[in-house]
């Protein structure tokens, strides 16, 4: 879901955020071509959340039948794409032979390092009758020592991720470690994704230990520290304050965050601590040096 140049466009949505947040990013819409995300990172005051470098919210997108999403392949260098559902299914293809649809509460984990080529498609068995796809993706920056690894996919069944449920609250911590419970998923710098379910009522209280964190209101009503949240926006927490999230009726939310990494550039679908490496990796993709996904002849041609 990235197969567009990245612009810094979205914008703080208030000047005066509420005490205990930093800033409130109110995410802007980009059109992938018969669907629109909402865009909360990179930001024009905010490019990253710990290593977190870019957040897309899609949907929830209605499709009717014989159509679908059809993001065609594109590259990817120096980043790690997390890719996460609620609802819907999605068909991850890639250079390395990678062939996974990733369907609700699954994480599909992209390593890109040194440079990979995907895409992301409706299934055909999907796309015969209407559906629904309701996601977020975002995109991990590597650590300077780690950007050019060699590149790798993977896939972890929801399953998999460690999940509790009481008084209310329902979590799933998709990447790295908190409430307790230790995510499977390897990242290469410490970093926290947290999918939280709220029933109306319940409270939680967010991790102090995390030096940077965001949290993201998917849908319903919340409110943090008695301050409510406004839907779909990034509110970027004062680090080392305690905040307490309530629901004021059922609702989803995410945790994002982790360590500072430093500078990163990015330029469309590229990322990386050295600029030359971005303008290596336009050439690499005019000149055709990016090997091809198996079986996909369509490609996004680089923006102008």
């Amino acid at each position: 879901m990235s197969q567009f140049e990245t612009k810094f466009g979205a914008c703080r949505c208030t000047s005066r955020p509420e005490p205990g947040i930093d800033l409130v990013i109110r995410p802007h819409l980009k059109d992938l071509g018969g669907f629109q995300v909402r865009r909360s990172l990179p930001s024009q005051e905010r490019k990253m959340i710990g290593p977190f470098i870019f957040f897309d919210h899609l949907g929830p997108a209605q499709f009717e039948a014989g159509s679908g999403i059809d993001v065609r392949p594109h590259p990817h260098i120096n980043l790690a794409t997390v890719t996460y559902l609620f609802e819907g299914e999605i068909l991850h293809r890639d250079n390395l032979g990678s062939v996974q649809p990733i369907r609700p509460g699954d994480i599909n984990w992209m390593t890109a390092g040194s440079g990979i080529v995907h895409s992301e498609r409706t299934p055909s068995e999907v796309r015969g009758d209407s559906h629904r796809v309701h996601a977020l993706q975002l995109w991990v920056a590597l650590p300077e020592k780690e950007e050019e690894t060699s590149p790798d996919f993977s896939h972890y069944p929801a399953a998999d991720l460690p999940t509790s449920e009481e008084e209310g609250v329902r979590l799933r911590v998709m990447v790295g470690r908190a409430y307790g419970l230790q995510s499977p998923v390897r990242s290469h710098s410490p970093a926290v994704y947290v999918d939280i379910d709220l029933q109306k009522g319940a409270e939680l209280q967010i991790p102090v230990e995390i030096p940077e964190r965001g949290i993201y209101l998917v849908g319903g009503e919340a409110s943090l520290d008695g301050h409510p949240i406004e839907p779909q926006t990034m509110n970027v927490l004062t680090p080392t304050k305690k905040a307490v999230l309530t629901a004021q009726s059922d609702a989803r939310l995410v945790l994002i965050g982790g360590d500072p990494l430093g500078e990163r550039h990015i330029v469309w679908n590229f990322v990386s601590s050295r600029p030359e490496r971005i303008e290596q990796a336009k050439e690499d993709w005019r000149k055709g040096n990016f090997a091809p996904v198996p079986g996909d002849t369509e490609f996004i041609p680089l923006p102008d």
